[in-house]
């Protein structure tokens, strides 16, 4: 457990790196264009690069990736040749999708915003032209990702999407009030950022030993598994995405600011499922894979038991504290220039639904890498398929009374069926020893902890400035539950356990 915590908490330093610098780009996004018919159309023209990212780069590509290349450094199986042949393929794949992207432009926008005015759909379709490139570049960067964690380096991959934001950060800043049309500055920073983010992992790629080297035929083995282990992932994914899809059509109907507002509450939900959540997924799946390398399922059933109690000691206390301060933080972070007290308090109403579903959505990650290590990926497409169905269900009947509110209700129920189906069907075979349960609630009475000492400590801040109204019940919640840690025996079960 002890390296395991090592390991999560350097991926979520790098993380939490690259997340406080993406609450800057975001900052610097709301300052610029608030919450506004072009920043709508930007996110709905992003909207299908970030699709196909999640379904051909960071999401089935790199999550396929990781378990086979494992298994060639563990057995002896040529994994760097395995590796250059996945990016030689690649190096064809990509100029083909990315021209295709561009060319139908015109047609899967007037689908995806079919709630937009010609003016804002002509301007989706201009900056989806533009933006359609950046697939690529987070394409190898997502190999390149999947080298580097197989090889044990998780804090450079953690902390490459710091050039990501700097990159979006620079669009907003300096190229944006250069253009004629604004958002185009920001079109143009995506794509610097993607660069960046993967030419900054090639130094550490040389450090650990890899070497591209050019080859297409003969296939290596590992190439075969991998696009066995890739198609139900792709339509796994898939599944998940068409939530996105949903919510971002049925917003597009909510008039100006409905996918906007989303967004910013997303941002802030993804904050701590991004730094601890994936971090705990990503360090976890090498070693599912390579404990059922070596035959050894009690070790795989320990790290899932301790993914699952990793995952609830961050998210928890996460969930509940931003519970009680998320309109204050979204009130700090985002309200001046164009955002107006009126987002602050549509984007926070957003959040505090989105929230419901914060924990489960981390199990979700969790769960999905223990069945792809098990090459059992038909189980993560049925999940998504059952979530996918609840989340169409429930935008349709709460969009109208709740509005953008109802569509992350949505989003929250439907990640709490994705994780019940996927460990009604993980427990059938692995089961985390009893004490998981103790734990759980010990975990549970911290968030308790948390939710009483933030609120309270809100209340008190009263009149305070706005930066105090946040501090505050941030450090004593922190410094109350780390106490509660202790004194509970949790501190030493998360970072004192035995070495695993």
């Amino acid at each position: 457990m002890k390296r395991l915590a090592r390991d999560v908490l350097l991926m979520a330093l790098a993380t939490g790196i690259s997340r406080v610098f993406g609450l800057f780009r975001d900052v610097t996004i709301a300052d610029r264009f608030g919450v506004g018919s072009s920043y709508d159309a930007f996110l709905i023209a992003f909207f299908l690069p970030h699709f196909l990212r999640g379904l051909l780069a960071e999401g089935a590509l790199s999550t396929a990736f990781i378990p086979v290349f494992t298994e060639s450094l563990v057995a002896d199986k040529d994994a760097n040749r395995f590796a250059s042949n996945v990016l030689s393929l690649l190096l064809f794949l990509f100029p083909i999708v990315v021209a295709a992207g561009i060319l139908f432009a015109p047609t899967y926008l007037s689908f995806l915003a079919s709630g937009f005015a010609e003016e804002e759909l002509h301007l989706a379709i201009s900056l989806s032209r533009l933006l359609f490139p950046f697939i690529a570049l987070v394409g190898f960067s997502a190999v390149f990702m999947g080298i580097l964690n197989g090889y044990r380096r998780f804090f450079v991959p953690s902390v490459a999407p710091v050039l990501f934001n700097l990159g979006m950060i620079t669009g907003a800043l300096i190229l944006s009030p250069r253009l004629p049309n604004p958002i185009f500055g920001l079109g143009f920073g995506v794509l610097i950022g993607g660069a960046g983010q993967l030419l900054i992992q090639i130094p550490a790629l040389y450090r650990a030993g890899f070497r591209f080297h050019f080859t297409l035929l003969p296939l290596h083995p590992g190439v075969r598994k991998m696009t066995r282990l890739m198609a139900p992932a792709i339509l796994g994914l898939a599944v998940v995405q068409i939530n996105l899809l949903v919510d971002n059509k049925l917003a597009s109907h909510l008039g100006e600011g409905g996918i906007s507002s989303l967004q910013y509450a997303m941002r802030l939900f993804q904050l701590p499922l991004g730094m601890f959540a994936v971090s705990i997924a990503s360090a976890l799946l090498p070693r599912f894979s390579a404990a059922l390398a070596h035959g050894d399922n009690d070790r795989f059933s320990k790290h899932l038991g301790e993914g699952i109690a990793a995952a609830a000691f961050m998210l928890l206390p996460a969930v509940v504290g931003l519970y009680v301060i998320g309109g204050d933080v979204i009130r700090l972070l985002f309200e001046h220039g164009s955002f107006t007290p009126a987002a602050t308090l549509r984007t926070a109403h957003v959040l505090s639904f989105y929230l419901i579903g914060l924990f489960f959505y981390g199990l979700v990650s969790i769960f999905t890498r223990a069945f792809y290590a098990c090459g059992q990926t038909l189980v993560p497409v049925i999940a998504s398929a059952c979530a996918v169905g609840a989340n169409i269900a429930l935008d349709l009947l709460l969009v109208g009374p709740m509005r953008e509110a109802g569509l992350a209700f949505a989003t929250s129920i439907a990640g709490c069926v994705n994780a019940a189906v996927l460990g009604a069907f993980l427990w059938r075979k692995f089961h985390p020893d009893s004490e998981l349960a103790v734990n759980l609630l010990k975990i549970a009475g911290g968030a308790v902890v948390v939710f009483l000492v933030s609120w309270c400590t809100r209340s008190l801040a009263g009149e305070a400035s706005q930066l105090l109204k946040v501090v505050i019940p941030m450090t004593t919640a922190v410094v109350s539950y780390v106490i509660y840690a202790r004194l509970s025996g949790l501190w030493r079960l998360m970072w004192m356990g035995e070495r695993g």
